[in-house]
């Protein structure tokens, strides 16, 4: 595997960390305080995307050199952006919501050094089977997902038992396009 100099992953999600340590990347993780802001009225498979980017650019001031890695992934249903549940009432609301249907999840990322900026997004189609109230209940006490956007992680008990199908990448649902991270790196930096 070609190695890339002083690569940096400005993430605080455990789950990029883990597949990027997993695909054999020499990396360091450093983040800084971020706020999660976009435009209202931004459509919203392009928020995950712009998000990694804004990410990218406030990271870049505060390190300077190295190659940054920042991401950002998103889960739409019904055109309406599905965050990280605030508490494990809507946890449990949203994963009533996307039981029995189609959700999107996209993966925006943005890599950078000094001299080149490249961002892109992933789309992964979730489908989860019918979800038991009794499954969902379970889910939530066995692993409360306050931090997952869209109320699940596809990695855990949840998407074991309940995701029917997806198109597209399961790393993309997990948190990170690694096969595009790898080959992006790999062709442009």
């Amino acid at each position: 595997m070609k190695h890339f100099n002083n690569l940096i992953l400005a993430s605080k999600s455990p789950r990029r960390k883990q597949l990027l340590l997993d695909a054999g990347f020499k990396f360091e993780v450093k983040t800084i305080a971020f706020d999660e802001i976009f435009p209202e009225d931004m459509d919203p498979l392009k928020v995950a995307e712009y998000l990694a980017v804004e990410k990218n650019k406030a990271h870049r001031t505060a390190f300077g050199t190295g190659t940054i890695i920042t991401s950002d992934t998103v889960v739409i249903f019904n055109d309406r952006i599905l965050g990280k549940p605030k508490d494990l009432k809507e946890a449990q609301s949203v994963l009533r919501v996307l039981s029995g249907k189609i959700h999107q999840v996209i993966s925006g990322v943005c890599i950078s050094n000094e001299d080149k900026q490249v961002s892109f997004s992933n789309l992964t189609e979730v489908k989860f089977r019918d979800l038991a109230a009794d499954e969902i209940s379970h889910y939530i006490e066995l692993a409360p997902p306050l931090d997952k956007a869209g109320s699940y992680g596809i990695q855990d008990w949840i998407g074991l038992i309940g995701v029917e199908w997806i198109k597209g990448s399961y790393y993309n649902v997990v948190g990170l396009p690694v096969d595009e991270v790898y080959k992006t790196l790999k062709e442009e930096f």
